[in-house]
């Protein structure tokens, strides 16, 4: 694979379901922050902390800057148009990682084998068999500013790919997760006060261990959740 890569990892407080969720605390961080951290830890390319204009963000710049990443502030609810700017403030960029906020658990190494699936010339790839909430989507840079200038619905504009999942022009792969993190039974994401308390449990649980539960890898946060299962968590 040729060209470079900028992970975009998409935040906002203003959550409809959950409020403010990207800034609960699990264990002794925000939730947040265990997505930077993962993301970082991932080491394809840059991570760009992308949220909105609204004052009630500026939070979410100010703790980027703490974290050490780039930030970039731009449209609330065009969340594609939000991604284009910071595709184009990356030229020597050849693919866009993106990330949700939401995900504190997101699968260190998931890049690495989204960029993989991506080297044999498809325009858009995301593992399937993963834990809800543990994937990351890979698409390439010129396919993800041709959508922005293409998709006028409002549910693409908000939820970034789905014109270039349903493009007939374009290639889509779709390569199974490694058999040691492939958990789709399980949910591991954060949109309700009861994914939270489970996220909470889990990262207790994590560090219980001794583990840095912001980097633990995928499949000890998976194997903490079958114990929580066993004791009726979840």
């Amino acid at each position: 694979m040729t060209g470079g890569v900028v992970v975009v990892l998409q935040a906002r407080m203003g959550s409809q379901r959950l409020p403010g969720k990207v800034l609960a605390t699990l264990v002794d961080w925000p939730l947040v922050e265990y997505c930077v951290a993962r993301l970082v830890a991932a080491s394809v390319g840059p991570v760009v902390l992308a949220t909105t204009v609204r004052d009630e963000d500026r939070v979410l710049i100010d703790l980027g800057r703490a974290l050490g990443v780039e930030t970039h502030a731009g449209p609330t609810d065009d969340v594609l148009a939000r991604f284009a700017e910071v595709a184009r403030a990356h030229p020597g960029a050849s693919y866009v990682i993106r990330a949700t906020a939401d995900n504190p658990f997101v699968d260190v190494e998931a890049s690495w084998r989204v960029l993989k699936a991506l080297s044999g010339g498809a325009d858009y790839a995301v593992e399937e068999g993963l834990p809800l909430g543990t994937a990351v989507e890979g698409v390439r840079r010129d396919v993800l500013l041709h959508a922005e200038r293409e998709a006028v619905a409002p549910y693409d504009r908000e939820h970034v790919t789905p014109w270039v999942r349903r493009a007939g022009h374009l290639s889509r792969v779709m390569p199974l997760a490694p058999a040691d993190v492939r958990a789709p039974d399980l949910r591991l994401t954060v949109d309700t006060s009861d994914d939270l308390a489970y996220a909470r449990s889990l990262a207790t649980g994590l560090a219980s261990t001794g583990a840095d539960p912001r980097l633990a890898p995928l499949r000890e946060v998976i194997a903490q959740a079958r114990r929580l299962s066993v004791l009726g968590v979840g």
